[in-house]
């Protein structure tokens, strides 16, 4: 797939592999689903690549790439069968360790290496520290590009140590044409609405299409309008989530509601603003935290639905 909005960054990047000086440690920032991770792997290979020294199509020697693992041996049997698995909810220190154990040889078909590290948000707070060692004496030859949702989590000495390399969110006709493209069989009001919940990323306007979530955004959308004071919509966004969502369609649901809560800030004022302002900063809260907690997932979409009627008490109180 080919991502939109990152023209920019392909010229910050190619400018400084160009250059005398290329730095050794790079944050790639920005919502999730604006296809960093695709361009980390792709600029990483450009990076590693030599003039007369033939590149593997496959997986390169020279790119180490850090991911949360399979979450056990069920999830990592999944993952052997190329189905879809749950995954770890941090980055160890086991891994960045091996890693680094790894930096003690030479790069195999060069003189560069990339360590790429997706997301990483992730990390375990040892990991970070671990790096953090790395990334205070690299090794020749050797660069970090870090993904990063959300760079504020990351601790302040890595980021002082890389170049922050900022993704946009995209425009509505951008999505639009990444959705048609590949989202071919849904119709125009589906697309309409992704475009609307995905708030500019193009991975959470295609989740919002492939997971079916246009009965949780029209639940939610009515619980952030006129509230729910007998729980009646707040069951129902229950039973739309599922008895057992996984892993991907609660972060989703967290997003979806982000980004429901986001929309009518941008169209609200006077004394509705303050509850929608508290709202939406603690569902940004538990997206931030989703990631690496083990949240039940009936208690967590009814903490969603609480916070979405939340946002409408001002207008309960006009019309109770």
């Amino acid at each position: 797939m080919k991502w939109a909005g990152h023209d920019a960054a392909w010229h910050a990047w190619r400018g400084a592999i160009s250059g005398e000086r290329m730095h050794h440690g790079w944050i790639f920032a920005g919502r999730k689903g604006l296809g960093k991770a695709s361009f980390a792997q792709a600029a990483a290979r450009e990076l590693v690549a030599e003039e007369g020294v033939p590149q593997p199509a496959g997986e390169h020697p020279d790119i180490i790439t850090l991911t949360n693992l399979p979450a056990n041996a069920d999830e990592e049997k999944k993952q052997a069968d190329g189905k879809p698995f749950e995954t770890k909810r941090s980055i160890s220190v086991a891994q960045i360790r091996s890693m680094q154990q790894r930096l003690t040889t030479r790069p195999t078909l060069g003189s560069r290496r990339a360590i790429i590290i997706d997301p990483a948000d992730d990390l375990e707070k040892p990991a970070a520290n671990a790096l953090l060692k790395s990334l205070e004496e690299p090794p020749v030859g050797t660069y970090f590009l870090l993904v990063a949702h959300r760079p504020g989590r990351l601790l302040a000495t890595i980021r002082s140590r890389c170049r922050l390399l900022r993704f946009p969110e995209l425009s509505e006709q951008e999505l639009a044409g990444i959705l048609r493209q590949q989202a071919p069989d849904a119709s125009e009001a589906a697309i309409a609405a992704a475009i609307a919940a995905g708030a500019g990323s193009a991975g959470a306007a295609l989740d919002f299409i492939e997971l079916d979530l246009a009965p949780l955004h029209g639940l939610m959308a009515r619980i952030a309008q006129q509230g729910d004071p007998v729980f009646h919509l707040r069951g129902e966004l229950a039973e739309a989530m599922g008895q057992r969502p996984d892993r991907r369609r609660q972060l989703a649901a967290l997003e979806l509601a982000r980004a429901v809560l986001a929309e009518r800030l941008h169209r609200t004022s006077g004394k509705e603003l303050p509850p929608l302002i508290d709202a939406h900063a603690e569902l940004v809260r538990l997206s931030g935290q989703a990631p690496t907690y083990n949240f039940d997932p009936g208690l967590l979409v009814l903490e969603i639905g609480g916070l979405l009627a939340s946002a409408a008490m001002d207008r309960e109180r006009a019309n109770g």
